[in-house]
């Protein structure tokens, strides 16, 4: 029955990684994959999520499934460091939240519930955007459009045609946002373009759908969802898909979430009923270890202290990075302007590298890139840097 089946092509980022293991170059870098890595190139177990788990250890007493929508503990907490404690969308209960398999679970939920409540609408993404973002939504049947963000020719965010694709898109459709760290160019609205961009969903009348993979990596923990919050002035409604994978360092166990926001309570508790549809009919309930240990260490002030400083690191060393590599290029005699890599935010840079330019890197010197130029600064490191800016240099002038 499957002898008619082909292979499907590889995924573009993690066919990447499976390249990359088998590359024989033992100088090869590798700055495909969205990991962190720190300056032994290692992805660490953040020392608050250690002391955590041996707490969990000592504490759990059951193996007994959570309910659809997970443990009341991580919910909570969710809510909090999104909207802040005091908000009110959470005195007024017009948020519910469902723990969910990683982020990518919580788009796909959040996908899922679309299509069957709004099934005509239209669901617009940033061009460019995650590579993963239109199969997820395609893959329940969504149409999918892309509104314009980036500028090939500044480096930057083109607000002004932003601005204008979003006026045509109608009302009842879905506008998916990077809360922070866009992935893949590592630009961010201002708070001033939040601001403008709030108003303008608001007098055009389409939901958003807030995808925040990176709470933590750019300005700070609070400043990174400041567009959601400033979303929250403007517009009564929607939805947010976070993950955990990448601020608590937590990348094999899935630990994501879905909020929907509603303009009363009663009406959240209601749709919530139907995101709970959702999860029963693909994953039935999520797993608990990794949302127990979010909540121990969000709950518990020591934990959490320990966390941001921990967090606070990784972001300076991306920080620091960034300032190296655009040094360091100028120092190998790179004419070309590189500065904008300095002034982008989070993981990952859009470097300007041609595909066959990255194809270069690859076969000569095994440097491993996305094929879009997109670069994970955060596995560069003080020992790979001088290699990786020589051989750039180096196809540059070819």
């Amino acid at each position: 029955m499957f002898e008619h089946i082909h292979a499907a092509p590889a995924d573009p980022i993690l066919g990447l990684n499976d390249a990359y293991r088998n590359e024989p170059n033992p100088n090869k870098i590798n700055l495909g994959v969205g990991v962190y890595k720190d300056e032994q190139g290692v992805t660490p177990i953040l020392q608050a999520v250690k002391q955590a788990e041996e707490r969990l250890l000592n504490q759990e007493e059951t193996k007994s499934y959570l309910s659809i929508e997970g443990s009341p503990a991580y919910r909570e907490a969710v809510q909090k460091l999104l909207f802040g404690e005091d908000h009110q969308i959470i005195s007024k209960k017009l948020a519910q939240t469902a723990h969910t398999p990683g982020g990518t679970g919580a788009l796909r939920v959040a996908a899922e519930f679309i299509k069957k409540h709004l099934p005509e609408a239209t669901i617009w993404v940033s061009n460019p955007t995650w590579a993963n973002h239109q199969s997820v939504f395609q893959s329940v049947g969504l149409e999918v459009g892309s509104y314009a963000y980036y500028d090939a020719n500044t480096k930057a965010l083109d607000f002004e045609a932003l601005l204008a694709s979003l006026s045509q898109i109608p009302e009842g459709d879905v506008v998916l946002f990077h809360a922070c760290c866009h992935n893949p160019t590592g630009i961010d609205p201002t708070p001033e373009q939040w601001y403008q961009l709030a108003k303008l969903c608001s007098k055009q009348g389409f939901l958003p759908l807030f995808d925040c993979a990176y709470q933590g990596f750019g300005h700070g923990i609070e400043e990174d969802v400041q567009g959601i919050r400033t979303f929250l002035d403007y517009v009564p409604e929607m939805l947010v898909a976070n993950s955990f994978s990448k601020n608590f360092g937590l990348y094999n166990e899935r630990v994501g979430a879905l909020t929907i926001v509603c303009e009363t309570s009663e009406q959240a508790e209601a749709t919530f009923t139907q995101v709970q549809r959702c999860i029963r009919t693909n994953y039935s309930n999520p797993p608990s270890h990794g949302a127990a240990i979010v909540a121990e260490i969000l709950n518990d002030k020591q934990l959490r202290s320990l966390w941001e400083m921990e967090l606070k690191s990784m972001r300076t060393r991306i920080h620091e990075m960034r300032s190296l590599f655009v040094n360091t290029l100028r120092v190998k005699g790179v004419t070309q302007d590189f500065s904008f890599i300095s002034q982008q935010q989070g993981m990952f840079s859009f470097s300007g590298l041609t595909p066959d330019q990255v194809a270069q890197l690859r076969n000569n010197y095994g440097i491993y890139i996305v094929g879009s130029g997109r670069i994970s600064v955060a596995g560069i490191t003080h020992e790979n840097m001088n290699p990786l800016c020589d051989a750039i240099a180096a196809i540059l002038k070819d």
